[in-house]
């Protein structure tokens, strides 16, 4: 579906700062107002319109909280927090500009000052990783050991933005929640300049080594979901970690799109384009057509940490679940977007190299949840999946 904007990319990503309105994250006339306001595949006036938006919303919450009106302050600097993401989202073709930590360091602040004034005991936790940490929000119903849902994202998200796109459903369902962010997003990326790694599973187990530590968790009824990108990393992680009671692909991803072009280059169906200097030039061409090629190889570069498109390339070759897929035991839900636009045939491919319990979740556009992770349906997406998790979880 596209709405506001005749191109792809932002009207997809207007979709995805609207979906999470059920849960607190937005406002439908304030996105609206803010999209209407934005030029047409430009990105300055993108981070423009939707910062305006959020420091506007932000000084709201800011006069609630003093004036003692909590549950409007709560509400506010929520919003505050994705108008924030949104506003940095396509910043990251110059990983010097300023605003990419400013921007970004407002939208996590606003979160952290929302769930201090939440129902519900939130913990921002700090997970033992190599010789670092991994950042993360524990979201807990209660004190008893209860199934929990661990959530990543992928190739763009944030830990704070998995509230709406996890956090909110389960806890509502009597899960806890982890949500964290590993190499390559959010603070790891940006504070800590970790890229991202292939064999995700060197991160997923020490997190699940860190939950068994929780006296709240019930160690036999963990589940991992990984979002976008992470329907490559979830799964990833699921062929080694055995611990895990469940795994969750949305959207399965079976070959990084990244790698595919990589494979598809070194096929050598243009014999010039295993050129280094002229892939770039040739790229680079398709970049200045295509908002979202442009996107998707400048954030790439920010988060693979990559000095030239040639060598996102080559960093992304690992990324496939091929000889891999097979090694998971646990069930696994393979989730599929009719109208993927970025993940078009990769969820069944992972699917049909799966040999553990599955099962394929397709949403169609009678659903109207056609597009990428279900964006615009969250809360049809969660009935299903926790309809499935409930019975793997009895």
């Amino acid at each position: 579906m596209r709405f506001v904007f005749e191109d792809q990319t932002f009207s997809f990503e207007l979709l995805r700062a609207m979906s999470y309105a059920p849960y607190g994250g937005a406002d439908i006339g304030e996105c609206l107002s803010t999209a209407y306001r934005i030029k047409e595949g430009d990105f300055e006036s993108w981070y423009t319109e939707w910062y305006k938006t959020a420091e506007r919303i932000h000084a709201l919450a800011e006069r609630n909280r003093e004036r003692g009106q909590m549950i409007s302050a709560r509400e506010n600097y929520l919003r505050a927090h994705n108008y924030y993401r949104t506003a940095e989202f396509f910043l990251h073709g110059n990983h010097e500009d300023s605003r990419i930590q400013d921007t970004w360091g407002k939208s996590r602040n606003t979160f952290r000052q929302a769930i201090k004034l939440m129902d519900v005991v939130v913990e921002e936790v700090q997970i033992p990783y190599e010789d670092t940490y991994l950042p993360g929000y524990f979201y807990r119903v209660d004190d008893s050991p209860r199934p929990t849902l661990l959530v990543h994202g992928g190739f763009d998200s944030t830990g704070e933005e998995l509230y709406f796109g996890g956090a909110a459903a389960a806890i509502q369902r009597g899960y806890h929640c982890l949500t964290f962010e590993g190499p390559g997003q959010g603070a790891v990326i940006r504070e800590q300049q970790i890229p991202f790694r292939h064999d995700w599973e060197k991160v997923i187990t020490p997190v699940v080594d860190y939950m068994l530590t929780r006296p709240e968790v019930d160690p036999y009824r963990i589940a991992l979901m990984g979002i976008s990108l992470g329907g490559y990393l979830a799964p990833r992680a699921a062929a080694f970690e055995h611990r895990l009671a469940a795994c969750i692909a949305n959207d399965g991803l079976f070959s990084n799109q990244f790698g595919e072009m990589g494979r598809k280059l070194h096929r050598g169906n243009h014999e010039d384009l295993n050129n280094p200097e002229y892939m770039e030039k040739f790229i680079r061409a398709l970049m200045d057509k295509s908002t979202n090629v442009r996107w998707a190889i400048e954030n790439g570069m920010f988060t693979f940490q990559a000095a030239s498109i040639h060598e996102l390339i080559e960093k992304t070759q690992p990324y496939t679940l091929e000889g891999i897929a097979d090694k998971i035991k646990c069930p696994t839900l393979v989730c599929e977007a009719e109208n993927d636009h970025f993940f078009a045939g990769q969820p069944k491919k992972l699917y049909d190299a799966l040999t553990c319990p599955k099962t394929f979740m397709l949403f169609t556009s009678e659903d109207s949840a056609e597009e990428h992770c279900q964006f615009g349906a969250l809360i049809h997406f969660n009935q299903r999946l926790f309809e499935w998790l409930d019975n793997i979880m009895k």
